[in-house]
């Protein structure tokens, strides 16, 4: 069983050796058949020259392309380099190399993705807006997949080669939910385990949040593409409310003014009602359709 642990970096010169370093000597003593891979994923500083100096395969950006382009290049490389079991980490040292091989043995059992779950180990620090931000990802992965998945946007996490060849990330935007979702979707086996996460090493910032109220917005829109794209017919079927409902209240009052008192005008207000109902039903019939074409 030849395993490849896979780590996309971004200006990570700082953490990534100690991280590979780490990797080696925990892989080593399992005694594994493995290989260390690094995406860079267009860095400035020293990150390339770090990951080869630790004896890891390196593939390099030509610049920074974010982390579903990183994943997609990872996938890629990994399958070329006959892989039986991928582990993907993060560069950052927040997750610890000695769960590795339980995660390994995990897919070993008979798990397809084995996620390292945060939220069931220990979280040494994470802002509360991440905290929330992170909770309110995994609970839209649960009803949209029908599957109790507590930390959705984990980066630790184990899987075997079928997973990397049947799951293509489509995504530009992240690949922790998308590949979830598919997985469920092609009724492959999820596990998630207790993940120990430490305080980011370095004495670096995050570079995925970098202002709250930034992460924040960024959030609320990810997660309303992952309704979108997933469930689209609930999706539209709620913007559709959100103009239908006020048409028709407003088309009532209209009504009852006419038969009330027989005042017939408010010739604006008839057109906003009518506008509105309008909209509500070409925006639920875009549901349907994109319900009927939905991935």
């Amino acid at each position: 069983m030849k395993v490849i642990v896979t780590i996309p970096a971004y200006n990570e010169e700082k953490t990534l050796g100690n991280v590979l370093g780490s990797i080696k000597a925990v892989m080593d003593q399992a005694k594994y058949d493995y290989r260390l891979l690094v995406v860079d994923d267009g860095s400035k500083d020293r990150t390339a020259a770090v990951a080869k100096k630790a004896g890891a395969v390196v593939v390099s950006h030509p610049k920074n392309y974010g982390l579903a382009e990183a994943f997609r290049t990872e996938m890629q490389k990994c399958l070329e380099m006959k892989a039986d079991v991928i582990v993907h980490t993060d560069a950052d040292g927040q997750y610890r190399a000695s769960e590795i091989p339980g995660m390994i043995k995990k897919v070993q059992a008979g798990y397809d993705l084995v996620l390292g779950s945060r939220f069931k180990g220990k979280i040494e620090s994470m802002p509360l807006i991440k905290r929330l931000g992170n909770r309110a990802f995994s609970r839209v992965l649960s009803n949209i997949t029908g599957t109790r998945i507590s930390d959705g946007q984990t980066g630790f996490r184990a899987f075997n080669r079928k997973v990397a060849e049947d799951i293509k990330i489509e995504s530009n935007h992240t690949y922790t939910q998308e590949q979830i979702i598919r997985a469920v979707r092609e009724k492959f086996r999820i596990a998630e385990v207790p993940a120990y996460f430490a305080k980011r090493g370095g004495g670096t910032k995050s570079r995925l949040m970098k202002n709250p109220f930034e992460y924040a917005l960024k959030a609320w829109i990810s997660i309303f593409r992952v309704y979108r794209d997933y469930q689209p017919l609930k999706f539209f079927g709620y913007l559709s409310l959100l103009v239908f409902i006020p048409g028709i209240i407003i088309g009532i009052w209209l009504v009852s003014l006419w038969i009330r008192f027989g005042v017939i005008g408010h010739v604006p207000l008839l057109m906003l009602t009518v506008l509105l109902i309008v909209i509500g039903v070409q925006v639920a019939l875009f549901g349907f359709l994109a319900d009927m074409f939905r991935k």
